[in-house]
């Protein structure tokens, strides 16, 4: 099975070596949380390297005039709540800027279906592109329902980019071929998903690890 060529993995040693830590089971939450911020910095920075750019002329540097150049485009980030908190800060500081357009579902764990439990978009679309920050994508049931709400406000698919530091193959399948125009930056893809739907190896629940929530 072969994954779509919007499925961007990475191959960069700073993000496998950083997801190589978030992995170990007894990693401090602090240290966590440190990482899955880090991944999150460096697969924006990836995603956003065809964006557009715009001349801004007339400007001044301390020696000469010169033209520079801007992104001309509004900026959405869409975090799932509550994990997807994890890659905000990331995105933040790579878009200072943004609109943070916050989506709260949770996966229920016997059906493994996505739940909506609350939705903060406005009532116009108020973003160009939307970075949708997921850190997981274990079945993809919950990527999928935020894309589901995110085109229903009014965004056409090629307007989002899924951020996500791990997949397993079969979630990632399951939403590429559902939304075959989004574009998916991840850390790594693993072979694996168990039948109660945790990515294996993977690294456990990101949301637990990250707020230290674990039983």
């Amino acid at each position: 099975m072969s994954l779509s060529p919007k499925v961007q993995i990475s191959s960069h040693p700073l993000i496998l070596s950083k997801l190589t830590q978030l992995r170990l089971h007894d990693l401090p939450a602090k240290d966590f949380r440190e990482g899955v911020k880090a991944i999150g910095s460096m697969l924006v920075y990836e995603a956003s390297r065809y964006l557009p750019l715009a001349d801004v002329p007339n400007l001044e540097s301390p020696v000469a005039p010169f033209t520079g150049q801007t992104i001309p485009l509004r900026i959405g980030l869409s975090p799932i709540l509550r994990a997807g908190i994890g890659l905000t800060d990331a995105a933040l500081e790579m878009f200072p800027e943004a609109t943070v357009l916050h989506l709260g579902l949770f996966r229920d764990k016997a059906s493994l279906q996505a739940i909506e439990y609350y939705s903060k978009l406005p009532s116009q679309v108020t973003a160009d592109i939307v970075f949708l920050l997921d850190p997981l994508i274990a079945t993809g049931g919950t990527a999928l329902a935020a894309l589901n709400m995110l085109t229903e406000w009014g965004l056409s698919p090629s307007q989002i980019k899924i951020i996500s530091v791990l997949g397993s193959k079969q979630g990632v399948q399951h939403v590429s071929e559902e939304f075959p125009d989004v574009e998916i930056y991840i850390g790594a893809v693993d072979d694996i998903l168990t039948e109660k739907g945790y990515i294996s190896p993977g690294l456990g629940d990101a949301g637990d690890r990250l707020f230290s929530t674990a039983h």
